[in-house]
């Protein structure tokens, strides 16, 4: 199976790995950490030094209770930082993490080559138009609310994995826009509690469709936390365990902060998999 980024074909028979760049001041891990240039150059440089194939910049927060910042202000975090970075790292593939179209448009237009939705473009009327013009992958996330109250008791009227597949199905429609390749992220922590995150994981060779690749966003996420009892600070160890029995039950993607540790859960499962 292979995604076309821009001209560049990825081959995605072995699961590829996202870092993430987070350029929000009040991200629930690592946000204010990149607020130099020096910094943030580092932080890339460490992601692809470990392995990442992509980066995924957001200057949005979209954790739990967060309230959305203007369209202005996010392209003014984001947009001469991938400047910055691609003057850099010529050959970097980046993806942009936004739910608005405009922001997506720009971030092109300066030499991103995939979208990550969150809303799944629930939130943007324009960004499937948007899609058919760019012919560049898109991330059709799933998410139940917005941000600022999608935990307030998420409540599921079917089987959440046929719920969240009948989302994904409507949003197939929209392939007469022209939109090529589309990767399914079941949404970890967008509007589900405990136990639904969960059931997602168990069942996620049961997500999607064959013809299209599920990205795992579950990095030190609060389903972690809440679990064991920990901080986000100390959930790396859990967090390999998740991503392991993502792998073994599909994932082709997974977007994290940690890429050394998610690269040897990759090579790993791929080993079991293959030995005779």
């Amino acid at each position: 199976m292979t995604i076309n980024c821009a001209g560049y074909l990825l081959h995605l028979k072995e699961p590829k790995v996202m870092g993430i760049v987070n350029l929000t001041p009040d991200s629930f891990y690592d946000g204010g950490k990149l607020d130099s240039e020096s910094n943030l150059l580092k932080h890339v440089e460490n992601l692809l030094n470990e392995g990442s194939d992509f980066i995924d910049i957001g200057g949005c927060s979209t954790r739990p209770k967060s309230k959305f910042i203007t369209k202005e202000e996010e392209i003014k975090r984001v947009i001469k930082p991938i400047r910055t970075i691609i003057k850099n790292f010529p050959d970097i593939r980046i993806s942009i993490d936004t739910f608005r179209s405009e922001v997506a448009r720009i971030a092109v237009e300066e030499g991103v080559v995939m979208i990550n939705d969150i809303s799944g473009g629930e939130l943007d009327k324009n960004m499937f138009p948007l899609l058919g013009k760019l012919k560049i992958p898109y991330i059709l996330n799933h998410m139940k609310g917005i941000p600022e109250n999608m935990q307030e008791k998420p409540c599921y009227k079917h089987n959440i994995i046929t719920e969240i597949n009948n989302f994904f199905s409507k949003k197939f429609l929209f392939k007469k826009n022209g939109i090529q390749d589309i990767i399914l992220d079941p949404g970890f922590g967008f509007g589900k509690t405990l136990e639904q995150n969960f059931q997602l994981l168990k069942h996620l060779s049961l997500l999607g469709f064959q013809d299209h690749l599920i990205l795992i966003g579950i990095s030190r996420k609060s389903m972690i936390k809440h679990l064991l009892k920990i901080s986000h600070k100390e959930s790396l160890n859990a967090t390999s365990v998740i991503h392991t029995i993502a792998l073994l039950n599909g994932s082709k993607l997974l977007r994290v902060h940690d890429v050394k540790e998610a690269v040897e859960c990759i090579k790993l499962v791929q080993y079991y998999r293959n030995i005779l």
